[in-house]
């Protein structure tokens, strides 16, 4: 299995600089030697662009080892000088690699991901998987492993399966590796010398499984729309999947795929399933194990506004080639929407390991026990292709010359070139592969466990470090940070050779732990204060009010009124209340 890493460089000047050839360095006491690197990267490196790929696989010596391997990538970018240079600057980079390596799995615990045959939107209107889904009209996640079935693909490797992404045509594996090949709703065409192939890997053992999904013309008609962007109306130039290419994929097998839309509920033993915009098996021989189901006719619905209901529908195949007694199994399902999270209602991960024990272990297992074989009608209209589509404009399969799509020349298959080992006797140090905080770095700054080194010091011990370079004219960094000629924190490290940038940040656990306890103080000064303040009685007091007066209106109530006269006795007395006798 081949592990490819994207690293992402910044590059703090505004003209384009140059990247060196980049040198693979194992550790020799690390097992660095198991482990083969290839490069592919651009050698000019403009502002905001440029690129770095690192391919990492296991060598063949370590086929049945186990344990981690480790290494170090060294790179050195060139950039122009600055005015008051008369040399360019050179940046030497250092990027650790940590690999754990295990033992080749067994053949059916492999599996093949086809990636090849997967096209997405931008740059073609490839339409939505589920019908229903109408606020989402583009199939744009891409369908891969790490995205859209990113959870199919947790769910395998938690069953003990180790899947590979196929991103060439079938002519470029080597099928004796893999147990099973997985086609997941695919839209690309296919190469005929990719149907042979796949006829011939078969027959000497590998298994195939199929997702499909619907495809239909007349539904591909309605589901266009206007783009106020281009002004254009937009139609698909295939369905869900590519169903007209998946039946010639499958024609040498006996078996294909019709363009009619099903959607419904219904059970498998004990699993509820939804059947979401898929198609139904047209085709399959004979003497194969064949699950029908009843469901509604979605594609009549589209198009009449009308509900039809179909029976004994199928939807689920399984049949054991027969052509020698090493021959394969395949599998075809009419839905993939059960294994995509991006519209998932119902998930069926638990049929797609029932089908790999059928496939890869030669198992049926019980939940599928309910299969019979079923005879087919037989298939009289084709599933067609769209006349006036536009997939030659994206397909890798075929090209379009005055409107008449044809195939493509079948492309030469990728190849490795894997960089020359170049070993170094050291250990990488104990810290180096533990989570490290982006920091700001005070490059003016005084050195805080001693003197600093000189620039010159520090730039013979980073060539004598690379192999004997005289980098003593040249700006070096370590880890991708440029260093000044002014006093920095570089020191020795721990091996005597390499350096390390050393900041004090023993401070922040102490910071942290006083805003705490400062928080703590506050809230427990506000929490006393509150129980400190008396209980108002307001409510009490206007109760004990409203009970004296009721008892004085009754007691006035019982008893004679007292004559109350008002003396006036000269105008400063006006006013006056004196009782009366």
């Amino acid at each position: 299995m081949r592990y490819i890493q994207k690293l992402s460089m910044l590059v703090s000047v505004r003209e384009s600089c140059l990247l060196l050839a980049p040198r693979w360095e194992p550790y020799t006491p690390e097992f660095g030697g198991f482990i083969d690197v290839s490069f592919t990267y651009s050698v000019d490196l403009w502002p905001w662009s440029g690129y770095l790929a690192v391919s990492i696989t296991a060598s063949k010596e370590a086929a049945a080892w186990e344990g981690i391997a480790k290494g170090q990538v060294t790179l050195v970018v060139e950039s122009p000088r600055e005015e008051d240079e008369t040399e360019p600057r050179y940046s030497t980079i250092i990027l650790p690699i940590r690999a754990k390596i295990i033992p080749t799995p067994p053949r059916n615990k492999r599996i093949l991901w086809d990636q090849y045959h997967n096209l997405r939107y931008p740059p073609g209107y490839f339409p939505r998987d589920n019908l229903r889904m109408k606020n989402d009209p583009l199939d744009w996640n891409g369908d891969h492993i790490h995205t859209n079935f990113k959870d199919m693909y947790q769910h395998l490797r938690e069953k003990g399966y180790f899947v590979e992404v196929l991103g060439s045509p079938y002519t470029c594996f080597d099928a004796s590796q893999y147990g099973t090949l997985l086609v997941v709703d695919p839209e690309e065409e296919y190469f005929s010398e990719e149907i042979t192939k796949l006829r011939r890997d078969i027959d000497k053992g590998l298994s195939l499984i199929v997702f499909a999904d619907w495809y239909n013309v007349s539904v591909m008609k309605k589901v266009k729309f206007y783009d106020e962007n281009t002004r254009q109306w937009w139609m698909p130039d295939t369905g869900g999947s590519n169903v007209p290419a998946l039946n010639e994929l499958l024609a040498p097998l006996g078996m294909a795929f019709s363009d009619i839309v099903y959607e419904g509920d219904f059970k498998i033993g004990e699993h509820d399933m939804y059947y979401a915009s898929g198609t139904s098996l047209a085709k399959f021989p004979a003497d194969g194990l064949v699950l029908t189901e009843t469901l509604k006719n979605q594609g009549f619905e589209v198009m009449k506004a009308n509900m039809w209901t179909a029976t004994d529908v199928p939807i689920l195949g399984l049949h054991q080639v027969d052509s020698g007694p090493s021959a394969g199994r395949v599998a075809l399902y009419g839905d993939s929407n059960c294994l995509d999270s991006s519209h998932m209602q119902k998930d069926c991960f638990w049929m797609l390991s029932a089908l790999l024990e059928f496939t890869a272990h030669d198992s049926l297992p019980a939940v599928l026990s309910s299969l019979k074989k079923v005879t087919l009608p037989s298939l009289y209209d084709v599933p067609a292709r769209m006349e006036g589509n536009h997939l030659q404009r994206y397909s890798k399969v075929i090209e379009g010359t005055l409107g008449i799509p044809h195939p493509r020349p079948l492309p030469p298959c990728p190849s490795r070139q894997w960089a020359k080992p170049h070993p170094i006797n050291k250990s990488a140090p104990i810290t180096l592969y533990q989570p490290q905080k982006l920091l700001s770095i005070d490059l003016q700054g005084p050195g805080a466990a001693g003197a600093p080194i000189p620039y010159n010091q520090r730039a013979a011990d980073l060539g004598n470090m690379l192999g004997g370079a005289d980098l003593s004219q040249h700006r070096n960094g370590i880890g991708g940070v440029d260093t000044d000629r002014g006093d920095s924190r570089i020191f020795p490290g721990e091996d005597g050779g390499q350096l390390q940038l050393v900041q004090d940040r023993s401070w922040f656990p102490a910071l942290a732990f006083l805003g705490t306890g400062l928080v703590v103080l506050f809230l427990l000064n506000q929490y006393y204060r509150a129980r400190s303040r008396p209980r108002r009685r307001r409510a009490h007091h206007h109760a004990a009010n409203r009970q004296s007066h009721q008892q004085q209106q009754h007691h006035h109530h019982h008893q004679p009124r007292k004559l109350q006269q008002l003396l006036v006795y000269g105008p400063g007395s006006m006013g006056s209340r004196v009782p009366g006798v």
